[in-house]
């Protein structure tokens, strides 16, 4: 049965229609160390293979340094599945990474308290 090419793989009520296990094609461990709070940049060097909808989405979302769980929040996606596809992006040149700043207390609470009430706002 054929797949009508505009049919969208995100139903506004059920959420996404692919598992997201299927995202990162079963990974669960990116290649490279990333924090939530981990900054990614593209670099403006396209991937020599094609991209996967959810890379180029990733990608899209790189233009200005974005932290890690802000591409996982556009993307509707488990941080982890969104780790290993920036994570695909950094190995093939596409993006790069910046630890979070030593200042930026994971376990600050008003780190905390602004990332929620920033995700909040775009959701």
């Amino acid at each position: 049965m054929a797949v009508p090419e505009d049919e969208s793989w995100l139903d506004d009520d059920a959420g996404r229609l692919v598992r997201p296990y299927t995202v990162s094609n079963g990974r669960t461990r990116p290649t490279n160390k990333l924090d939530l709070l981990s900054m990614v940049m593209a670099t403006g060097r396209l991937p020599q293979a094609h991209l996967d909808p959810d890379h180029a989405q990733a990608l899209d979302l790189c233009h200005n340094p974005t932290s890690v769980v802000e591409v996982a929040a556009h993307l509707r996606l488990p941080a982890v599945v969104t780790k290993v596809l920036l994570s695909d992006l950094v190995d093939c040149g596409a993006v790069t990474t910046r630890d979070p700043s030593p200042a930026a207390d994971p376990t600050d609470r008003f780190v905390l308290e602004a990332l929620l009430d920033g995700l909040q706002r775009r959701l």
